[in-house]
């Protein structure tokens, strides 16, 4: 990516000015990393517990540099077939009937076994051209002409294998086809990994990016990013109901609250037309907020502790 054509990315400040124009509020650290890793042109790789905006990040960065988001998911056994290329069966197999219908045609003139072979191996190396290769993310990201953002979406998810594959791509970008040869990225993507921590990313991997860890926010950025996502909310039943996720968070849970359910869980109070939280409404709520039976039984048994932490002062 040429850095002068994207001044959306010219400043930390810019890219936070940015992102919040798309409703994704971030904080200095989220916009540096992203900043450098568009400078140096080095993949991210963006680690944090599930929810906190990871996936999210990367899909605001297209949007910001109005670029192609092409995402690979990963998952065990994920293979180049998959993630970088294969070759178009059906059509190759569709030329070889073309190919023998129109065979006499082919090696009418031909003298001899040699020369007959010769014609038929012109035809036979467009088998394996970029005629026949059908891309997949990996692949289609580098063909971007203008560029792309390549999310390759929780690498924790995939093979050790599969990250050694990456490497090439990560470190050149570039991928070698053993049938063509070394495809040079037209414009190099920019790359965001993200992982949900399962399990350990492998050392050479990371050596490749820069890293970034977002932990959930502090009640202040998430009370910016309810404003942002569900504006009508007034502004003492947000601050109760963020302080209220808060307080889950601390709780030994399956499945803690993301941010995404704390603004679904703004968006259903209002529909609610909730004025504050009570412990009729939070209860009747709860399954907004968390996904598992037993952590629903556990914050139905502290509700009262957690409400009375939570009460506006008095005036």
């Amino acid at each position: 990516m040429q850095i002068d054509n994207f001044p959306q990315l010219a400043s930390v400040e810019k890219i936070e000015q940015g992102f919040e124009s798309f409703g994704y509020i971030c904080s200095t650290k989220i916009a540096t990393a992203v900043f450098l890793a568009f400078q140096l042109r080095k993949p991210i790789l963006v680690e944090g517990p599930p929810g906190v905006g990871k996936t999210e990040l990367a899909k605001t960065t297209a949007l910001l540099l109005d670029l192609p988001l092409i995402r690979l998911q990963c998952y065990e056994g994920l293979d180049e077939a998959k993630a970088l290329y294969e070759w178009k069966y059906g059509k190759q197999l569709l030329y070889t009937q073309v190919l023998k219908e129109k065979l006499g045609d082919l090696l009418k003139g031909a003298k001899g076994l040699a020369e007959s072979v010769e014609r038929l191996h012109q035809f036979g190396d467009i088998f394996y051209s970029e005629d026949f290769l059908e891309p997949r993310p990996l692949l289609k990201a580098m063909q971007q002409e203008r560029g792309a953002i390549l999310l390759i979406d929780e690498i924790d998810k995939s093979d050790y294998e599969f990250e050694s594959l990456l490497l090439e791509i990560l470190s050149d970008y570039q991928i070698s086809i053993p049938e063509i040869g070394t495809i040079k990225a037209r414009t190099s993507p920019m790359v965001f990994l993200t992982s949900n921590n399962t399990r350990d990313i492998s050392d050479a991997l990371k050596r490749r990016c820069l890293h970034l860890y977002i932990p959930f926010p502090s009640v202040e950025l998430e009370e910016r990013i309810v404003r942002s996502r569900v504006p009508k909310v007034d502004a003492q039943l947000r601050h109760q109901l963020v302080e209220f996720v808060h307080s889950l968070r601390q709780l030994d849970l399956k499945k803690s609250p993301a941010i995404s359910e704390t603004i679904d869980w703004a968006r259903s109070l209002l529909l609610l037309h909730a004025g504050q939280l009570d412990e009729e409404l939070v209860r009747s709520t709860l399954n907004v907020l968390l996904k598992f039976e037993d952590d629903i039984e556990a914050a139905d048994a502290d509700l009262r502790g957690l409400l009375r932490d939570n009460q506006p002062p008095r005036p």
